[in-house]
């Protein structure tokens, strides 16, 4: 069986997309949390400094997991230097648009059908029992799915499964820095919205739904176990373990692999060149899977002749 784009699915919405994790509005950070979360952690951190191949800009390239636990915290020290030496923020979506319940209320709307169909009239069958004593399981109505696409399901799922673990939205490390920077007044900006993520689901075919439903299905088993894979590669700025674990199968899936990642990264790489040409310092904070590979934006922005090193590598910031 295979996936649309990357196998596991469900690490997808950790390490690509922000509004695919139907973030809640957090609660304001005091600064006894703040101390709790950025004290020392253990690891490298998946921070790159970029440094413009002219002049004296500088980004802090952090890859970031959208969802986790309290005990995933510290952040390893790479993110505190990144945050304090930039004069802004560069997240995903633009500050506070993925906090607030706007988000979640349009992308259920986005995943609902018509009145006149339902989910279970557009799986086998098979899929649908298996959906039912999924939803049986975590004390869901199965009526209340079948209201929804099978993208939409398959976030319920991943949203589900991934809560049972302790990860939550308002833990995500853009979360953590949205809400700290709007507390020390540092500005920030976006790099696409989060209707445009919305967007990126609800234009899936029919088929690919349907496989994607099908392979959320197939790793709801697996998911506390290749939870603790991807923290560790995370955690230790390991981009090639990352990249193996979400892109096993991508090369069967070129079309997918464009739209979530390829094209994204194509034009998110001409704001950051940008800012780099203008001498700015920021800190830029993505899902992880944006960093790995050849299309990803470390090796990106080193063949713009940018100077990209690890932030284990940096003698002086």
């Amino acid at each position: 069986m295979s996936v649309p784009f990357v196998r596991p699915f469900l690490t997808l919405t950790l390490l690509l997309l922000v509004s695919a994790c139907g973030k809640e509005t957090p609660a304001p950070q005091t600064k006894q949390d703040t101390a709790r979360f950025v004290s020392d952690g253990k690891g490298d951190g998946s921070v790159w400094v970029v440094d413009a191949k002219e002049g004296a800009g500088r980004l802090f390239l952090c890859g970031t997991i959208h969802i986790l636990r309290e005990t995933d915290y510290p952040l390893a020290p790479a993110y505190e230097a990144a945050y304090l030496h930039s004069d802004k923020l560069v997240l995903e979506l633009p500050p506070g648009e993925g906090s607030g319940p706007e988000l979640s209320r349009r992308m259920a709307q986005i995943g609902m059908y018509s009145a006149d169909t339902s989910l279970e009239a557009n799986i086998s069958p098979e899929t649908w029992q298996k959906v039912r004593t999924w939803g049986a399981s975590r004390d869901l109505d199965p009526s209340s799915l079948n209201r929804y696409r099978p993208w939409f399901v398959s976030l319920i799922m991943t949203a589900t499964e991934y809560s049972r673990l302790g990860a939550r939205p308002d833990l995500g490390v853009d979360t953590h820095f949205d809400q700290r920077a709007k507390a020390d007044g540092k500005p920030g900006e976006g790099l696409e919205t989060g209707e445009f993520q919305i967007q990126l689901f609800a234009s899936l075919s029919d088929k690919q739904q349907r496989e994607l439903l099908d392979q959320t299905l197939a790793e709801v088993s697996t998911v506390a176990e290749e939870y603790e894979k991807m923290i560790a590669a995370w955690k230790n700025g390991d981009l090639k373990a990352l990249h193996d674990m979400l892109f096993r199968e991508a090369e069967k899936h070129p079309e997918l692999m464009n739209m979530f990642l390829t094209a994204r990264n194509a034009l998110w790489v001409e704001k950051l060149d940008d800012m780099l040409k203008k001498g700015q310092k920021a800190m830029v904070l993505v899902g992880s899977g944006h960093l790995t590979g050849n299309t990803g934006l470390v090796e990106m922005l080193q063949k713009r002749g940018h100077h990209v090193r690890h932030y284990r590598e940096v003698r002086d910031l």
